[in-house]
């Protein structure tokens, strides 16, 4: 994920039960993929855009190994260089929207035509784990690309960030998410058809994920959609 901030920095941004101090002010910023959850607290009014990548997409933008970001936050100038606050300055010069995504739209393609390509394989391992939302099983994928566990694991994790079986997991989280917010879900069906082994497993994962249970994250979605209206 890339923010980009035109207005106040985050006051702080942390992982949970992660021990060290917690408070460091971030401006703009890449964020990896996480296995675990993170809160960013902001001071006030916001004004930025949030670029959600996937993480082949990220791996071309940012030239480096995934595995570096995993888990951690940067601000935006130790990934992209020095260029990156020349953009920003220009972007939050700039008061009309429609000029800023074109700012936007020229770096980021400028940086994606220079960018690394993923390998066949492991872009094909990403596809299959995506369609699966992570309920394919990893020996399934190593045969399906023709590499050993060993290889794919290591190649994977390189461009990714995480390892097949963590990505799987974080997917697995998603989608149960996205069901959550249905109204009526039954926990235990979502479990199934999630793929996880019961719903006992279900809570551990969203306990680890989010650090809250599915029915506590339903309740604030259910509080949140009550203040919209």
């Amino acid at each position: 994920m890339v923010v980009i901030n035109l207005g106040e920095p985050f006051a702080q941004v942390f992982r949970l039960r992660e021990a060290g101090p917690a408070v460091r002010v971030v401006g703009s910023l890449v964020a990896g993929l996480e296995d675990g959850p993170r809160v960013c607290d902001h001071p006030g009014g916001q004004e930025a855009i949030r670029l959600e990548l996937t993480p082949l997409g990220a791996y071309r933008l940012f030239a480096v190994p995934m595995r570096e970001l995993t888990n951690s936050v940067f601000e935006l100038r130790d990934v992209l260089g020095p260029g990156a606050d020349e953009l920003v300055e220009r972007m939050s010069a700039t008061p009309d929207w429609t000029q800023r995504f074109d700012l936007l739209d020229a770096a980021l393609l400028t940086r994606l035509d220079r960018g690394p390509d993923p390998s066949p394989e492991v872009a094909h391992a990403w596809r299959l784990l995506a369609r699966s939302a992570g309920t394919i099983p990893v020996a399934r994928i190593a045969a399906e690309v023709g590499w050993s566990h060993g290889h794919l694991v290591r190649r994977f994790t390189h461009q990714v960030g995480l390892t097949p079986k963590a990505t799987a997991r974080v997917l697995r989280f998603h989608r149960s998410v996205e069901l959550l917010s249905r109204e009526g879900t039954d926990l235990r069906q979502l479990a199934a058809t999630c793929g996880f082994y019961d719903q006992a497993h279900l809570n551990r994962e969203f306990r680890a994920l989010a650090d809250i249970t599915p029915a506590g994250l339903a309740a604030a979605r259910r509080v949140e959609g009550a203040h919209e209206l």
